[in-house]
């Protein structure tokens, strides 16, 4: 039986959405601990470079797709989404999802000076 995506990401963020390849990869990492590891340190590294946060995403998109690229023929639900030859598809609300999720704590908002009235 089919399943959405979002029905598929609901157990992990209600809120996000992703799409079959973005949920594939973050699966793959869930059972890959080492994987998951790896990514994570990449989203620490990418926060700590003072970039602004879209730029971030998208640079991290890109080395996500590279990362599916090289992974899809050794992971068979990888292998299995693109079954005439990978044709490119956005990775970035996982890039998003990830820098969120691993990355630093957003800092907290200052109250404007009427708020304390």
């Amino acid at each position: 039986m089919f399943k959405s995506n979002a029905v598929l990401y609901r157990k992990n963020n209600p809120s996000m959405s992703l799409n079959r390849y973005e949920q594939a990869l973050f699966d793959y990492w869930e059972s890959q601990p080492d994987e998951r590891r790896h990514w994570q340190g990449k989203v620490v590294e990418a926060a700590r470079v003072s970039l602004p946060p879209g730029e971030a995403a998208r640079n991290l998109e890109r080395e996500l797709w590279d990362h599916f690229v090289e992974r899809s023929p050794h992971v068979p639900r990888l292998r299995q989404l693109s079954p005439g030859g990978l044709r490119r598809v956005s990775l970035l609300n996982l890039a998003e999802h990830i820098i969120r999720l691993w990355g630093p704590p957003p800092k907290p908002k200052k109250p404007s000076p009427g708020a304390d009235r």
